[in-house]
């Protein structure tokens, strides 16, 4: 039982950091129709803002997370500006490219910066939990607390206030929201807002239990696709059930099959699913 529990609880950790990902991912695919392969990068920024924040400014760690937010953030909407806004009338295939140069170019710089070898955030809550016969060390239920808790809150946003009401209808139908006077400007700019902090909450509340490197966001961004094609493209539902589907895969798996194969698994996962429900698991209603 105890095994068990370990497991689901790693599976519950992996699931949660890949839905944060993927909803950012999700949210500017559905409302931009932007396959924003340097999400990925901006999830490492994050990982790397909070390290410098923390280990060279002493800063707290839930303040290093608001800053690694922050930060990634203003990166995004930047990215958006400065990239996709100028692209918004060019074939898709431009939009895939400058998004993998960006992906390179944040890459590079961050290499320069901090060099090519691995990092650690110290973990701010080595505590280990213990409830009746099972244990579970604090940062993992952190994890999956904040996780949830951010997911929440996102929901709430969306379904509840003004704002969130104008990405909605801008995701059901983008010239419908233009003609009763919804701004796409700002609809876009908060998109990659939404999206940049997620992606920076993600990396800080994972990388206390991983390590941190310039290519940390490869196979990220990678699970993150497989996560938002499972789910339903642009299916907010769907990027939170996708992420969850694959982190208890990858967990199970990983224990039960091979570690070896533990990457694999997402990808065999969804030709698998993809071979019974090719529209994903949440074909409609996602963009509401």
């Amino acid at each position: 039982m105890n095994i068990f529990f370990q497991q689901l609880l790693n599976g519950l950790t992996l699931g949660s950091v890949y839905a944060l990902v993927a909803l950012g991912l999700t949210l500017v695919y559905g409302i931009l129709h932007i396959p924003n392969f340097a999400h990925g990068a901006l999830y490492m920024v994050g990982a790397y803002v909070a390290f410098y924040l923390v280990g060279s400014l002493g800063a707290n760690y839930w303040v290093a997370m608001a800053g690694a937010a922050l930060v990634v953030a203003l990166l995004a909407v930047l990215s958006d500006r400065l990239i996709f806004h100028r692209l918004r009338n060019a074939p898709p295939l431009h939009d895939m490219i400058a998004a993998i140069g960006l992906l390179l170019f944040l890459e590079a710089g961050i290499q320069a910066i901090w060099g090519a070898e691995f990092h650690r955030l110290a973990p701010p809550y080595p505590q280990i939990v213990r409830l009746f016969d099972l244990v579970a060390p604090a940062q993992r239920l952190i994890i999956i607390a904040a996780a949830f808790g951010l997911m929440f809150v996102l929901h709430l946003f969306l379904t509840r206030t003004l704002t969130g009401s104008t990405i909605i209808a801008m995701a059901q139908n983008r010239e419908g929201a233009s003609l009763v006077g919804i701004d796409a400007t700002k609809v876009s700019v908060l998109t990659f807002v939404i999206s940049g902090a997620l992606a920076a909450v993600a990396a800080t509340l994972f990388a206390p239990i991983n390590l941190i490197y310039p290519s940390m966001g490869h196979l990220v961004i990678m699970k993150a696709f497989v996560i938002i094609i499972l789910g339903g493209m642009g299916s907010i539902p769907g990027a939170i059930v996708g992420g969850l589907v694959i982190g208890f895969a990858e967990s199970f798996g990983a224990f039960y099959v091979s570690t070896n194969y533990k990457d694999i698994i997402a990808f065999a996962l969804l030709v698998l699913i993809l071979s019974f429900r090719p529209q994903g698991l949440f074909p409609t209603g996602a963009r509401a």
